[in-house]
């Protein structure tokens, strides 16, 4: 496989694009766990962000029916398009971002570090039954720090609230091309029964974690303006400020069903209206 991968990118004279985060993944081992944890058969339609010179895509488009993979250059699509010939990957030129993603039921990726955050709450917006995904170490342990822990944060909130994740496989630089600045994970989601998912209100989230350390009506007090509050709702904030649910609880102490006793609360009180945004996180 490391062969084939740079026989491509010598025949290419291909260079790396940094600013869209291409590090190739190398370790044909490391390839074949992911598709095993995908647990893919001849019945799934997988869905692969950031396909790269193909070599994921190739192992995925053996088991599975169907394989879709978003590419934003141009250059790796006309690459793909020479080298394999397969009858059911279908290739999606596209920001991963912004274009509308075809329907799937597992996701398979590699993703380039810099749109983690939003590719992964993109998937929870929509239904799949698992999805098996690299990304940067650091952002990997944010994804699954529990509640009190150094790690836990805004992000591990509303993966949690929603999915369940886990961090199964480190990842050292040596295993991509050209080798990135920091280690790699691999996490497998699996979304959650719809009853227990726990749909938050971004901005109130955002807001109190933007004191993550505070108490939360600390957090709230300091970060009002997040809200989007007007003057009258914010005297009404710090009057009932004392009554908020677990007024002296540190931030990152707070579980997903905690924050939610705080927003049903805040909707009670007129202070946040009642639609849950479903924008980007």
């Amino acid at each position: 496989m490391k062969e084939r991968l740079f026989s491509i990118i010598y025949k290419y004279n291909l260079k790396p694009k940094r600013n869209l985060g291409q590090n190739f993944l190398i370790v044909h081992d490391i390839i074949e766990r992911n598709v095993e944890r995908a647990e893919i058969t001849e019945k799934d339609t997988v869905l692969e962000i950031g396909p790269g010179l193909g070599v994921l895509t190739d192992e995925l488009s053996k088991k599975a029916e169907k394989v879709y993979a978003i590419e934003k250059d141009k250059r790796i699509i006309e690459i793909l398009k020479r080298e394999y010939s397969w009858p059911n990957v279908k290739l999606i030129e596209g920001d991963a971002i912004r274009v509308e993603w075809p329907k799937f039921n597992k996701m398979v990726s590699n993703l380039p570090y810099q749109i983690s955050s939003p590719v992964t709450f993109k998937l929870l917006r929509h239904e799949f039954e698992r999805a098996v995904l690299i990304y940067q170490l650091e952002f990997a342990q944010r994804m699954v720090a529990k509640p009190g822990d150094r790690n836990y944060s805004r992000l591990s909130l509303m993966v949690q609230s929603k999915a369940n994740a886990e961090l199964v496989e480190r990842i050292g630089k040596g295993a991509f091309w050209p080798r990135p600045k920091v280690d790699s994970a691999v996490i497998v989601i699996e979304p959650k029964p719809k009853e227990e998912r726990i749909e938050l209100d971004e901005n109130l989230v955002r807001a109190l974690f933007q004191h993550r350390k505070s108490t939360v009506t600390s957090a709230l007090k300091k970060s009002a303006h997040m809200l989007g509050i007007d003057k009258e709702r914010l005297k009404r904030l710090k009057y009932i400020l004392n009554s908020v649910p677990y007024p002296n609880k540190r931030v990152f102490q707070l579980h997903p069903d905690e924050v939610l006793e705080i927003q049903e609360f805040l909707k009670r009180e007129k202070i946040i209206y009642a639609e849950v945004p479903q924008e980007g996180f």
